[in-house]
């Protein structure tokens, strides 16, 4: 009976909570504040994230109850009291050892596994971007006719490329002006990631999915978008004083309205024999007014 009761008076508190709430916020609640899964990949880091909750929770329980149990099982009763004095409790202090040992390796396991999942390189992508992140902005550079899938995107001493397409056409974003990735919806798409200046970090949220962008190599990411819609991307990491300026927006669509988006950028004029890794503005702040804060001298 009173655990009935409990569940009742539970069930109760949390519908009241949840009452309190705004759609929003409930929709966040659902999600455990993580954005909805937009790509394949998405759902192995949102279980990981979902299970560590559990573990947490569990985690909580456990200390919670041992901590309410000392407080009743050895409360003072009386104000000459002195209660028995306990050097050692061996059971206790092997399980405070080895349960959180054991916590470790089963998280690291689970991590491991789900990073192998979601930077897993199909051999055979349907299409490769290649991006540009430099201080402070994007440029994104889509490939035009067939694809080599062999190709490394690695550039050559000479400043030539092994890049995966003959033609390009590409977008660039300034420090005024946020660009915007176009992606089609339910393709296996890899991303080669190049900076020519400090570490930066290719993100969008609700990709749940993210890769450092590192001087000196090329690091490749590859997700399957599955929802179309409007998405937010940014700079995951601190890479100077327009740090915040490093947004991007993302559209994922058909395939056809994709098809007729790099049409209109070949249209005006944006298109070239290879990628366009970094815009006169590569040394500078970009969109920054000469008298601005954090504007070069």
């Amino acid at each position: 009976m009173p655990g009935r009761v409990l569940k009742v008076a539970l069930l109760g508190v949390t519908m009241l909570v949840l009452a309190g709430c705004s759609e929003a916020d409930q929709h966040q609640i659902r999600n455990l504040a993580m954005p909805d899964r937009a790509t394949a990949q998405g759902p192995y880091t949102y279980e990981l994230w979902k299970w560590a909750w559990v573990a947490a929770m569990v985690t909580g329980v456990i200390v919670w109850g041992l901590i309410f149990y000392a407080v009743v099982r050895f409360r003072r009763r009386s104000d000459d009291e002195v209660p028995r004095q306990t050097r050692y409790n061996l059971p206790l202090e092997v399980f405070y050892t080895i349960a959180p040992v054991l916590m470790c390796v089963v998280f690291f396991f689970h991590t491991v596994r789900v990073q192998d999942e979601v930077i897993k390189l199909d051999a055979d992508p349907d299409m490769t971007v290649e991006v540009m992140g430099q201080q402070w902005s994007w440029t994104f550079n889509y490939g035009v006719g067939e694809q080599d899938t062999s190709a490394t995107g690695e550039l050559e001493g000479d400043g030539s490329g092994d890049f995966a397409y003959d033609q390009y056409v590409y977008t660039s974003g300034t420090g005024r002006n946020i660009p915007t990735l176009v992606l089609p919806v339910d393709r296996t798409i890899q991303f080669n990631l190049h900076s020519p200046d400090v570490i930066h970090d290719f993100g969008v949220p609700s990709f749940l999915v993210k890769m450092d962008v590192i001087p000196g190599r090329v690091n490749k990411l590859q997700v399957t978008p599955t929802v179309e819609g409007e998405y937010k991307g940014k700079c995951y990491e601190l890479c100077g004083v327009s740090h915040s300026r490093m947004l991007f927006n993302v559209e994922v669509v058909s395939q056809e309205k994709y098809d007729a988006y790099l049409a209109d950028l070949a249209a005006a004029g944006n298109s070239a024999a290879a990628p366009v890794l970094g815009g006169s503005y590569v040394n500078d702040q970009a969109g920054l007014e000469t008298d601005a804060e954090g504007a070069q001298e």
